[in-house]
């Protein structure tokens, strides 16, 4: 009897790398996932410590400026403080009398326009200037106002023009036509012990009065 033969197939077992390819893949893929988010947290960690200190960078310099403004509003403080008695005490020499921070001085003595320019002078002063009420007590003085250079030309003794003005009602006149009044180039001050702005004259400047 004849043997008989048949054809037989054996599967071959896979490779080992053929089976660990596609784990090893995804082994590399959870590795690149894990390191990205390693990556990221290092970045934020970093943005997170940059904003930090410039916090309080911005924190020291807001300490710093507050410190210096308190130290000069201290420093204005103490100022204002020496100045108010500064003001309430009375700089103006014996006999002077202080108006609006400046010192004025009612002569005893009356004379002309010239000779009050003259004794302010003296004095180290000037005739006052920009002056409506003085004193409470009636009387006639002469400020340092002139038309003499050029007549209708109101300047101050130091030649400033004049801007406010508390001419009487229809002054400065020049005497008011009268020839015989002469020419009225000086002016004074009329004080009646009111409250009215309006008390300036004009005369002629070798009247006697009183100066300021």
């Amino acid at each position: 009897m004849e043997p008989i033969y048949a054809n037989s197939y054996i599967p071959k077992p896979r490779s080992s790398t053929n089976q660990s390819g596609p784990r090893s893949s995804e082994r590399r893929f959870h590795g690149a996932v894990v390191l990205c988010l390693g990556l990221l947290n290092v970045f934020l960690l970093a943005g997170l410590i940059g904003l930090d200190f410039d916090s309080v960078q911005r924190l020291q310099a807001s300490d710093h400026m507050l410190s210096s403004l308190t130290t000069e509003r201290d420093w204005l403080n103490a100022n204002l403080t020496e100045m108010t008695k500064e003001l309430n005490r009375n700089p103006c020499p014996a006999e002077w009398r202080m108006s609006s921070c400046a010192c004025y001085l009612l002569s005893a003595e009356s004379g002309s326009w010239e000779d009050g320019r003259d004794d302010c002078s003296q004095r180290g002063a000037h005739l006052v200037k920009f002056l409506s009420n003085f004193t409470k007590n009636e009387t006639q003085a002469w400020i340092g106002l002139t038309d003499k250079a050029e007549e209708g030309t109101w300047k101050w003794i130091n030649e400033a023009p004049l801007s406010v003005k508390y001419w009487q009602e229809s002054q400065p006149d020049n005497g008011g036509g009268h020839s015989h009044l002469g020419e009225e180039d000086c002016a004074h001050i009329k004080i009646t012990g009111g409250k009215s702005t309006q008390n300036w004259n004009d005369l002629l400047c070798k009247t006697s009065l009183k100066w300021i």
